[in-house]
């Protein structure tokens, strides 16, 4: 690990959805960070907001206080203005639930206020492997493809939409920026009318759209038909469904390679086999260099759904960003 500087100049980056769901948490990690460094405090209010705020920081340390689609978005920005090699990132987990800070967890965030701010200040960079696409989209973590049919943004995913699996792609008004806390409103009255009959409208759209066209069968997920390609050798070809894939680096199970064979450059990759009766015996990989090709598939990056896409290559640039851990 690199040391990190304790009396660095800090931009303290505020993610809103943090500010709604979580303000005493924001609040507390705030005044700690102020009381061990001079901070300059960014609260911007949409995706543009947050990319200037990053861009413009100058010498100072950028700190990003929010969820796990924050760090996503901060890391996204900075590799596509290719200055990932030279700024280490500092993380305040703040989300509305645990799901919403895993990847954190995952790569060694402490998720207390006052300890994850501890760490900003006081803690190492390490630098961490990066999953890039053929599209310049990036993984932090994991990247899984779910069987056809199932829909990779379920519920509770925190997951968006867009073809490139970049965190800009979740970021519209329905999405992380839109969200705001419940109770907010001081006219109550009238938005409790106007709630109601937009409740009963979405409530008559939803019931005439579940209804099922005459004659169509429901979808059920099912096997996936994909040709994966590691370091240029076929590990599943066309002819074998699979029923998941899922790719990890070693720093997106757990600190230290936990994901028992990414890390140091390259990736694992598990292809779950489709099977009928006994379940056929995982397929496992690891390799820098990951093609996935077939029929129309989603995957979902982290918090991100990207997709429809018919091919996708992912490479392991090792070491390719720093963030701030303890010690």
């Amino acid at each position: 690990m690199t040391e990190v500087a304790t009396s660095d100049q800090l931009l303290v980056v505020i993610d809103p959805v943090a500010r709604h769901g979580d303000g005493e948490a924001v609040r507390i990690a705030k005044d700690v960070l102020s009381a061990g460094a001079t901070t300059k405090v960014c609260l911007p209010d949409g995706p543009e907001e947050f990319d200037r705020a990053l861009a413009r920081r100058g010498s100072r340390r950028p700190v990003v206080i929010g969820d796990d689609r924050a760090l996503l978005r901060a890391v996204s920005l900075l590799h596509r203005r290719r200055e990932l090699a030279g700024c280490a990132l500092s993380l305040v987990p703040v989300g509305v639930d645990d799901g919403a800070v895993a990847l954190a967890r995952a790569l060694g965030v402490p998720l207390g206020a006052v300890a994850a701010a501890r760490a900003v200040l006081d803690g190492s960079e390490r630098r961490l492997d990066l999953l890039v696409d053929d599209s310049d989209g990036v993984v932090l973590g994991a990247l899984r493809i779910p069987p056809l049919g199932r829909d990779a943004d379920d519920p509770g995913a925190h997951a968006g939409s867009g073809d490139g699996g970049s965190a800009g792609d979740a970021w519209g008004a329905g999405g992380a920026w839109g969200a705001r806390s419940a109770g907010s409103s001081a006219d109550g009255g009238h938005r409790h009318h106007h709630h109601h009959w937009l409740h009963t409208c979405r409530s008559l759209v939803r019931t005439l759209a579940a209804r099922p066209v005459r004659g169509a069968a429901p979808s059920a997920p099912g096997p996936t038909r994909l040709r994966i390609e590691v370091d240029g050798r076929t590990l599943v070809d066309l002819d074998q469904p699979v029923a998941a894939v899922s790719i990890t680096t070693g720093d997106g199970e757990g600190r230290g390679g936990g994901g028992g064979g990414g890390g140091g450059g390259r990736a694992r990759v598990v292809v779950r086999p489709a099977s009928v009766g006994a379940s056929a015996a995982p397929l496992e990989a690891v390799a820098r260099t990951i093609t996935v090709s077939g029929a129309d598939f989603r995957y979902r990056a982290d918090a991100v759904v990207g997709g429809p896409v018919r091919t996708r290559t992912w490479v392991v640039r090792e070491g390719a960003w720093g963030l701030t851990l303890p010690r």
